[in-house]
């Protein structure tokens, strides 16, 4: 077996601290809600999730091959941290092949639009446009939901039918004990896990206004060129705070990654300085975002966001888009 090689010279103590402290947070998050104390309960919460969203930008990193040179140790380490976010009931390649069709084709590329499956069952719709409206990010429950059912029900993904019943297993047999020894633990778990699922798409639902594309394994049609990319890319850094970033591992300097998608993500602020300097910057305010986040998250579940269609309005002003569900690069589908 080869020896892991990183991609990059000045990447080990990043990765390392990343990835262990990914760990740590997970691990030190579920002992402090077990311990079940008034300060210990809500600590691990969010240290549980906040380990789960660093996990899962370590995985994006994975999958753009940004830690190590060799393909199989990034699948090594992001199928590891899959495990960690609970996204193991989809494989880590089908993971990465669909993200790869969002960067390749300049689109969002999913398995199935979920908006018809939600239109065809009204009580299922207003659901989840019920539990939107509460800020439960029902569309992403939904959306990972469809990985475990999918085996189940499409002749396609029959092949994952034994790692999904494996998880289900594992897991459900992790999670029944965990309740019968300390049942607010598992309800922190829960708590955690959305909140986790709220910080993911709160970071993507605004980054693009690209098309929506359905079917993983269509051919590719017509793809748009580099300069559309970058109009239909809008980053959403929390100001030019280092350590703000830090907590999602800059996800937010967006367009910088899809100009460099191979360079880890403790150089992309440095990155977005070089591209843009004191030009008017593709940054959407957090103010306005967060607005918008509230104002549309109702009519968000069925809204599909157009290319070009904001191009030229000025990026302070706010997204002047209201943003699309169900993007999210951990859902293998």
């Amino acid at each position: 077996m080869n020896l892991p090689r990183l991609r990059h010279d000045d990447g080990l103590w990043p990765t390392l601290l990343a990835t262990l402290y990914a760990f740590a947070a997970w691990g030190g998050g579920l002992a402090l809600m077990v311990r079940a104390e008034p300060w210990s309960w809500p600590l691990g919460v969010l240290a549980l999730a906040h380990g789960m969203v660093i996990g899962a930008y370590l995985i994006h990193d994975c999958a753009h091959q940004a830690v190590f040179l060799q393909r199989e140790w990034n699948a090594r380490l992001g199928s590891l941290l899959s495990v960690l976010v609970g996204g193991c009931y989809g494989d880590y390649d089908g993971l990465r092949r669909k993200h790869m069709r969002h960067h390749v084709d300049r689109a969002d590329v999913v398995a199935f639009d979920y908006r018809a499956l939600l239109l065809a069952r009204p009580a299922l719709l207003r659901t989840v446009q019920a539990l939107e409206w509460l800020h439960v990010p029902a569309v992403e429950l939904l959306m990972h939901a469809s990985v475990i059912a999918s085996p189940f029900l499409v002749e396609g993904y029959r092949a994952r039918r034994r790692r999904v019943l494996g998880c289900l297993v594992l897991r459900g047999a992790a999670f029944a004990a965990l309740g019968v020894l300390a049942w607010p633990a598992l309800l922190g778990y829960g708590l955690a896990y959305l909140l986790f699922l709220w910080v993911m798409r709160l970071m993507d639902m605004h980054q693009h206004t690209y098309e929506v594309v359905i079917g993983l394994d269509q051919p590719a049609g017509a793809r748009p060129d580099a300069a559309y990319e970058q109009r239909n890319t809008f980053s959403n850094p929390f100001g030019h705070s280092p350590l703000l970033n830090l907590l999602v591992l800059n996800f937010g300097y967006h367009n910088a990654h899809h100009e460099k998608p191979t360079l880890p993500w403790y150089r992309l602020p440095a990155l977005h300085r070089e591209l843009y300097g004191a030009q008017d910057e593709p940054v959407l305010p957090a103010r306005r975002l967060l607005a918008n986040l509230h104002r549309h998250r109702v009519e968000r579940v069925l809204n599909v966001d157009q290319g070009d269609q904001v191009a030229g309005l000025p990026h302070r002003e706010g997204p002047g888009f209201i943003g699309v569900y169900g993007v999210s690069f951990l859902t293998a589908i």
